[in-house]
């Protein structure tokens, strides 16, 4: 498009022929690319099959990132989704004498990893919840108690590029609200198989007869399964909050909120901090199960962190395309310890969502697991 899109429009009949050569040129390249591209790809699959591991990596490499979100958003887990896309390239590996070609190289990796993250989903063996772990805290009796216990972040450093991925024009949600906490955690609570259908239908944008395809199915059977998830999903994605969408990554106004977060939260001020929150804040820890929903019991849940004497030091850093931060807890030593990662949701000039993971997820980010009083 680039190559036709730089000619001018004509404005004679000498100007439309040289017009027409250009696009005909334009079109020419462009084809050309297009065939030395698929005759590199038959290269490297006949070099693969061969048992040529290097051909086989430069196959599969420009879809190895966007391979590991797709699992990630079907199981919720970079644990469990770095599993699963390990046994995806290695089914690959050994499966390569059975492609046909039918499809695109890509097409048949997606296959591959969503079979393998259903067996995942079908298996049961997620991650257990675990008890409440803050010392001297009494927490308040929760609003409910969370079924996606098995939850985990994911390092926006594993997201660059992925705006960029190829989506079919079908596709419904932005890659951005895709890979949110909350979508992510909705998409959780649905049956394996609308699970992944609305994944590949709604997010990828695959047509209906690809996904059958993938799944072994027919595309009225994978129509019926979106129109159940999407009636499912919508309701239980959090509804959009009256004070608007979120501030841009990085733009001043999220940056003065977060400077307004991490001054209250580091001195312990309670009414400062709940000052900055959402009548409908919403507050999770997994994998601890207790869940926290209104203002006023996230308020006191804080307050009794902040009376045990609880101080921590933040370190920014973001996950899921939200502004994130490793807490740390200050002590006696002059050590400070990795408490968890604080993954904020924003809504307009507020925070709407407090996600609480443990400390086992900070070198995810670069983050190490103590800070000496030099750091």
């Amino acid at each position: 498009m680039e190559i036709l899109g730089a000619c001018e429009p004509p404005s004679s009949h000498l100007d439309w022929c040289r017009y027409r050569m250009e696009l005909w040129q334009g079109a020419g390249a462009a084809q050309e690319a297009g065939d030395a591209g698929v005759e590199q790809t038959d290269d490297l699959i006949s070099r693969a099959r061969a048992g040529d591991g290097e051909a086989f990596r430069a196959l599969t490499e420009p879809y190895r990132r966007e391979l590991q979100v797709h699992c990630y958003r079907m199981l919720g887990s970079l644990q469990d989704a770095e599993d699963a896309l390990q046994d995806t390239l290695l089914s690959a590996w050994k499966g390569l004498g059975g492609f046909e070609g039918r499809a695109s190289i890509r097409t048949w990796l997606y296959r591959i990893a969503t079979t393998r993250c259903l067996n995942v989903l079908r298996a049961a063996s997620r991650r257990p919840a675990k008890e409440w772990d803050m010392p001297w805290v009494e927490p308040p009796e929760p609003t409910r108690r969370g079924e996606v216990v098995w939850l985990e972040p994911y390092p926006d450093s594993l997201l660059e590029g992925m705006i960029d991925v190829p989506i079919g024009p079908e596709a419904r949600y932005a890659q951005t609200e895709a890979i949110s906490l909350a979508f992510v955690t909705a998409l959780q609570l649905l049956p394996p198989r609308q699970l992944a259908v609305l994944i590949l239908r709604d997010v990828l944008g695959f047509r209906a007869n690809e996904v059958a395809e993938m799944l072994d199915s027919t595309a009225e059977s994978v129509n019926s399964a979106l129109k159940r998830a999407r009636a499912s999903l919508q309701s239980r994605l959090p509804a959009t909050d009256e004070r608007g969408p979120a501030p841009a990554p990085e733009s001043p106004a999220e940056r003065a909120l977060m400077a307004n977060f991490v001054r209250s939260y580091e001195s312990g001020d309670v009414d400062a901090l709940v000052g900055l929150l959402t009548d409908g804040v919403f507050l999770s820890m997994p994998p601890i199960p207790l869940e926290y929903e209104g203002r006023d019991i996230v308020a006191r849940l804080f307050a009794s962190i902040f009376r045990s004497g609880r101080r921590v030091d933040l370190v920014p850093t973001r996950a899921n395309g939200q502004p994130a931060f490793g807490a740390y807890l200050r002590g006696t030593t002059g050590i400070r310890h990795g408490a968890g990662l604080f993954v904020l949701t924003l809504a307009g000039d507020r925070i709407c969502a407090f996600t609480r993971f443990d400390s086992s997820v900070l070198p995810w980010f670069g983050l190490p697991r103590s800070l000496t009083s030099r750091d």
